[in-house]
């Protein structure tokens, strides 16, 4: 139930919308996935389990569907502090390393090829971390554990399969 709790505030602390509009398509351990019919997007999300250096924003991943605009499986993340401007944003996974593209406190893949892969390495490994420094030159380090997120995943997928 705690789990379901976090990952339900974090959602309405990450998408400002009316909370009617939101429909939980179920939590899979520390993985949500919701539907908002009204933009029409879905989305699993999952906040960062650990840190490392003080936080100035709750951390997470996201894997987001809005299928009037033809996107489909969108990785984004948001870094726990805001990064140093020439630093890069790298996500490890399954042994593999990604560099996002990323704007102060943003990640986003590079294109839906790089989406693929990620969503294919978070689909096997147990952990994933993204990294970056931050604007006083200290490491960030936003640890995530998977469990659940082939579930939240193919869940947001589902839901927004029929939404147009």
């Amino acid at each position: 139930m705690r789990c379901y709790a976090t990952v339900f505030a974090l959602t309405l602390a990450i998408f400002p919308m009316p909370v009617a509009a939101k429909e939980s398509l179920g939590i899979y351990d520390s993985w949500g996935a919701f539907r908002d019919q009204d933009v029409p997007h879905c989305y699993a999300i999952a906040e960062s389990e650990e840190i490392t250096g003080k936080a100035e924003r709750k951390s997470y991943i996201s894997v987001g569907y809005w299928p009037n605009r033809n996107i489909r499986a969108q990785i984004h993340v948001r870094l726990s502090r805001d990064r140093s401007t020439n630093s890069r944003v790298m996500v490890g996974v399954g042994g593999r390393r990604f560099q996002l593209i990323a704007n102060r406190s943003d990640g986003w893949s590079q294109d839906k090829r790089m989406d693929a892969a990620i969503i294919a390495a978070l689909r096997s490994a147990n952990s994933m971390t993204v990294e970056s420094t931050g604007r006083d030159g200290r490491p960030i380090v936003d640890a995530y554990l998977l469990r659940g997120a082939t579930t939240a995943i193919d869940a947001a997928s589902l839901g927004c399969s029929n939404l147009n």
